[in-house]
This record gives structure tokens, sequence and C-alpha cells, in this order.
């Protein structure tokens, strides 16, 4: 292998607290792990550490393994993703049952293709300004394909992201919540089991309910944020520490009530 291969096929994407990318690290003896899209490992950073965690039983003589790519994108583009960049095609039991492919990209097809280069062009914006243009454009497209995009579709779910990051940095609670409330349902039916990434939604949307006074809701998706987090995160990690505390906040705000 040219030495640019080894480097891009050995190398893990570092992410903070909230699965946001913020760079790449090698990392010699995790390049050891195999590819499944359904893993029986996650992995998570606590700042440059990399974590490995399993979230299902292990059989003894059970090959560990981490999924490559991201598992939300449909069967094709996951398996275009693992030959151009790792050489390979897998063939998990999620590869040969797809049955989930047709929902993900359920909808009129040119709404969701507008929806998709949209999520594809934002870049990660730095002032209020550009969050602001952000959240517009999204207000927009979210508004104008309203009935012709169910959420449940992948590019329609990235964009309800995008607008709950917007609204989050632009200190739009209520509006945020909205969004990320609405992305609760896609999370459990496309990251089944323990996942990293519906952990951090939970806690997300649990913290923006509890801002907004609605107690009782924030503490039932704080408990599945914490159900989940505790085994893909582990009870030690900074992330887990700070949910507990809101988590016990709410807890104790409930006893007064």
């Amino acid at each position: 292998f040219p030495l640019f291969l080894q480097v891009t096929c050995n190398s893990f994407t570092i992410s903070n607290g909230e699965m946001q990318d913020v760079g790449v690290g090698l990392y010699p003896s995790m390049s050891l792990l195999n590819h499944s899209c359904d893993p029986n490992c996650v992995i998570v950073f606590e700042g440059y550490h990399l974590l490995l965690h399993s979230v299902r039983e292990i059989q003894i003589g059970e090959e560990l393994t981490i999924s490559y790519v991201e598992s939300l994108v449909p069967t094709r583009e996951r398996q275009k993703q693992l030959m151009r960049q790792y050489c390979f095609e897998c063939d998990c039991p999620l590869c040969q049952n797809p049955e989930k492919d047709a929902e993900k990209l359920a909808g009129e097809e040119h709404a969701w293709k507008e929806v998709k280069d949209a999520v594809n062009e934002v870049r990660y914006p730095k002032s209020k300004e550009e969050w602001k243009h952000i959240l517009a454009r999204c207000q927009n497209l979210l508004r104008s394909h309203k009935g012709h995009l169910p959420d449940t579709n992948i590019y329609q779910l990235k964009m309800l992201d995008c607008a709950m990051d917007a609204c989050i940095n632009l200190e739009s609670w209520e509006e945020a919540l909205y969004y990320g409330s609405r992305t609760l349902e896609p999370y459990r039916r496309y990251y089944p089991g323990f996942h990293p990434l519906r952990a951090v939604q939970l806690m997300r949307v649990g913290k923006l309910q509890y801002s907004q006074g609605m107690v009782p809701q924030a503490l039932e998706t704080l408990k599945q944020a914490y159900n989940i987090m505790k085994v893909t995160h582990g009870t030690d990690h900074s992330l887990m520490k700070a949910l507990m505390e809101i988590k016990e906040e709410c807890e104790a705000m409930m006893r007064i009530q």
C-alpha cells in the first residue's frame, strides 16, 4: 500500500463528547479490528484517548468488530465507501438484509436529493451570522418539503439535526427542542440496541426539555440516554458524569414538585 492509503485505512476520526469530528489519529492496535455494519463493539473518545466498549454479549472465540462507516447510510452507499477507502465488500447481516434502505430514502426523490445537496454543503460555521444563514436555509427546505419527506428519510433527519444545532448555537432553545424531538423516533429505528450517537441525541433532547421546564419528560429521556451510555461510554466517561448530574437535578426537581 502507498503511505497515504495506509494512513487512510488505519486512522480513526476523533470525536468530541457530542460525537462531532475534531481530528484524525492513528491507533495501531485498534486498526487490527475488522469491520461490520452491525458491530459488537463501539469506539468513543475521552479527549484523544480511544476507548473500545462491547455493546452486546460476545461469545468465546467471537471476533471483535467495529463499524468503519456510518451505518445510517443505505447499503449501496456503505459498500461504495468501503470499497473506495478500504478495498473490500461487506457481507455482514445488515448488508445481506437491507430491509431498511427503502425507508431511509422514503419520500419524493427530487425533495430528498435537494435536501441531501444542502446538507452536504454545510461546513461547520464559526459565527452567529453563519448559523443564522444555515438555520434559515433549513427552515425553508423543511417548510417547502413538508408532506413530501418523512422524518425517517435520512437526509431529512440530517436536516433536522442541522436545524437543531443551529438553534442551540443561537440559543433558541424552544425551537431546538422542536427539531430535536422529531429526530428521536428515526434515531430509535436506525440505531437500535446500544449506539453512542443515540445516547448523545437523547441527552441533548433531555437537556432541552429540562431547559423548557418539562421535568418529567426530561427525566424519562435522560434515563433512556443513561441506559445506553453506561454501555457505550462507561460510567467513568466525562459525558456520562455530566449526564448523571443533570439526571440527578431532574430527580431532585421531581421530589420538590
